[in-house]
């Protein structure tokens, strides 16, 4: 699914009921109508770089946030992270790492690609929603990006 408005945030996530639990905690809070949803690291990959099935979208339209999944099918969070902090075009997209791992040799990875955030999901309902609440609050309205 194309879409002609620009996508402000680009959920790489292969778990449907986090998936789902995300966009309803975003669309309760009014933070984004414009929420792209890929289910694993290749297509992610596709989406940030205007390849495949979106070859059609313009690399300067990326995402104002990128919450990233690291264990994914296909291509790891961990190597879709490096690619985009490693291209010009893309490397000021702020990423989090939204995930449910807590092992530290994951985070020091994340941190020495250039991750902006590293969050563990929280395993109830309330809490997964508020940290997604928060986390649109923070990228979406207070965020302020460099102009490019």
């Amino acid at each position: 699914m194309l879409s002609p408005t620009p996508v402000e945030i680009l959920l790489v996530e292969d778990n449907p009921s986090d998936v789902e639990l995300a966009l309803h905690a975003l669309a309760k809070h009014h933070l984004a109508n414009r929420i792209q949803v890929v289910r694993d690291g290749a297509e992610a990959l596709e989406f940030v770089f205007c390849t495949g099935a979106y070859a059609q979208r313009a690399i300067e339209n990326g995402p104002k946030v990128i919450l990233l999944d690291l264990k994914l099918p296909k291509v790891d969070g961990l190597e879709v992270l490096r690619q985009i902090k490693a291209d010009p075009r893309t490397r000021t997209i702020p990423v989090v790492v939204l995930t449910s791992s807590r092992e530290e040799p994951d985070i020091a990875a994340s941190y020495q690609l250039g991750v902006n955030s590293y969050i563990v999901k929280p395993v109830n309902f309330e809490q997964f929603t508020e940290a997604v609440r928060q986390l649109g609050l923070y990228w979406l309205l207070l965020n302020q990006p460099p102009v490019l």
